[in-house]
């Protein structure tokens, strides 16, 4: 996305609109502490510039209200209850380049859903699988065939954080481990998780922050993108000669 204009000016917001040109994706709205109204201000701006508008940790209530305003102008428009994220597409587009998402249990599902909705908004293909944690590890080594052609791979897990260790012993691509505030008394909201996952012995492995599923799929997106960049250029490289 290019523009003559560096931002646009909302009064209480400054929409950037070269996000995508100086950083890979375009800006992304963080909607914890902001209105409805303001929320949507921001994503009817940026639908208008062309911009795949999307928007993090949008509560049920404020989607109520901001869903219609963008499906008037966006049809495509969608709101993710479990992910709380909302998401106005610039058009139905296959994915490229593979991310796959593994969560310990299904109470880290909240969490791997905001991983897979930053991914595809990346335009990433996203396979999401779900509870294949260390309690049960036949459980996971009969997933291993969908995972192993990925790209970059993202870990949801709570309680102790093992999985991404034990993923990272089985696959060649980066891991993205994000631990979650799931787990009992011990687990100190997900401190536990984040650094059994920052000691993790293997090497494939880095970590985001507590329940931080948009900062994963960010980073997986951004990964991935540089892999189908490379490609493109190779395949052109070789038509070439």
């Amino acid at each position: 996305m290019t523009s003559t204009d560096p931002f646009i000016e909302l009064g209480d917001a400054l929409v950037d609109l070269d996000r995508e040109a100086r950083c890979g994706f375009s800006e992304v709205i963080y909607g914890e502490s902001k209105t409805a109204d303001a929320i949507a201000r921001i994503a009817l701006a940026q639908i208008a510039k062309g911009i795949d508008a999307f928007a993090t940790r949008v509560s049920a209530d404020k989607a109520a209200i901001v869903l219609p305003q963008l499906q008037a102008v966006a049809p495509d428009a969608y709101y993710n209850e479990v992910a709380r994220t909302l998401r106005a597409p610039r058009e139905r587009r296959a994915g490229r380049g593979k991310i796959a998402i593994l969560t310990a249990g299904t109470s880290d599902l909240p969490v791997a859903e905001e991983a897979r909705e930053t991914a595809q908004w990346t335009g990433a293909e996203v396979l999401l699988i779900q509870d294949v944690g260390v309690a049960g590890p036949q459980r996971l080594i009969s997933k291993l065939p969908l995972i192993q052609d990925a790209d970059a791979i993202i870990v949801v897990a709570g309680m102790e954080g093992a999985l991404p260790s034990v993923v990272g012993g089985y696959v060649s691509a980066p891991i993205v481990a994000v631990p979650t505030s799931v787990g009992y008394g011990a687990a100190f909201g997900g401190v536990a998780a984040l650094l059994g996952m920052m000691n993790s012995c293997a090497s494939n492995v880095t970590v985001v922050n507590i329940d931080a599923g948009f900062k994963a799929g960010y980073v997986a997106g951004l990964i991935v993108k540089r892999v189908v960049a490379a490609y493109d250029r190779g395949l052109a490289s070789s038509c070439e000669n």
